[in-house]
């Protein structure tokens, strides 16, 4: 039977059930955090955080979902330890991720210390560790790749770290989300590298695909073979409700629920906005909302259980190698 390396060890790929396959579970400044905890948001206080998200995390799994898949990496405020932590405290699966998350230039250790050469990029070889080894000496290994092409594109920096990205996978066999930013149309940025290094779109999720109402575009790309992360429902202000629900059953209408998968982009505490400002602005963006208000609408607009198992279910399952 396949396995796929969870927080708390591997597990049986038939055994992640239903999966949320874009969820943090905590994403953090941790220079900012570390350095001036005056200006630091008075409600984060670890043991406190770390409860409220298995509390958050429980009340998920009491909805049916039995794994998440979290793709905060460098630059997103990583933090294995505390991670473990959450997990050890719910019967969730937590599926962590090697990466860089970067918009435009990579870190100057990467860039001066760490540089890329015409041999092997020291930054896949830390991406391969993760993967194989574990992440920071904690014995958790990463189980994905995460990288983002968002609205600048294809930077320098950005395009080594989604081709170091690619040769990790390359290397390993483990599967790719990319950030992407449909509006600007990377995605077809990201399928043409992917293309060019040789990688197994099949095994790749382009995250945020779920921004647009463009089903051509959304067509074309799952055509390539990519999964199209549909992941940010409950982000209203980037696409509403309504258009989200109506891409998916639409994209569900042409026949591509396999080429789907479902999730929000929440967290248990993100620290880039005020708390008491995210119910204001997105009032449904957290863990639920996908069971409580997207299934029903998607049925009423006539997905199928069947499709909707696809895209929850099997498509995860077999993103991971089942």
């Amino acid at each position: 039977m396949a396995a796929v390396e969870t927080v708390r060890g591997p597990v049986d790929i038939d055994a992640l059930g239903t999966t949320l396959m874009h969820e943090h579970v905590f994403i953090l400044n941790e220079e900012i955090r570390e350095n001036y905890p005056q200006e630091y948001p008075a409600d984060w206080d670890e043991d406190t955080q770390v409860d409220d998200a298995i509390t958050k995390l429980t009340a998920l799994a009491d909805r049916g979902c039995r794994t998440i898949v979290d793709p905060t990496v460098i630059g997103l405020g990583r933090d294995i330890n505390r991670i473990k932590r959450v997990a050890d405290g719910t019967d969730l699966n937590i599926i962590v991720a090697a990466g860089l998350y970067t918009y435009g230039n990579v870190p100057f250790y990467f860039a001066y210390r760490l540089p890329n050469s015409a041999g092997a990029d020291p930054m896949t070889t830390l991406f391969v560790r993760d993967i194989t080894t574990g992440i920071a000496d904690t014995g958790v290994r990463a189980a994905f790749l995460k990288c983002a092409v968002d609205e600048p594109g294809l930077t320098p920096g950005v395009e080594r770290v989604l081709r170091a990205v690619c040769r990790a996978h390359a290397e390993t066999g483990a599967p790719i989300t990319v950030h992407t930013h449909p509006r600007s149309g990377t995605g077809r940025e990201v399928v043409r590298v992917l293309r060019d290094e040789g990688a197994d779109l099949t095994k790749v999720v382009l995250g945020h695909s779920g921004d647009t109402t463009d089903l051509d575009y959304l067509t074309e790309l799952a055509d390539a073979g990519c999964l199209l992360g549909m992941d940010r429902f409950g982000i209203d202000l980037i696409t509403p409700f309504a258009d989200r629900v109506a891409t998916v059953a639409a994209m569900c209408a042409r026949g591509y629920a396999e080429s789907m998968v479902l999730s929000h982009d929440a967290a248990c505490y993100i620290d880039w906005f005020p708390p008491e400002s995210v119910p204001r602005f997105a009032p449904s963006w957290h863990y639920l909302h996908v069971f409580d208000d997207v299934l029903p609408a998607l049925r009423d607009r006539g997905v199928t259980d069947d499709q909707i198992d696809t895209m929850l279910v099997a498509n995860p399952r077999r993103y991971f190698g089942g």
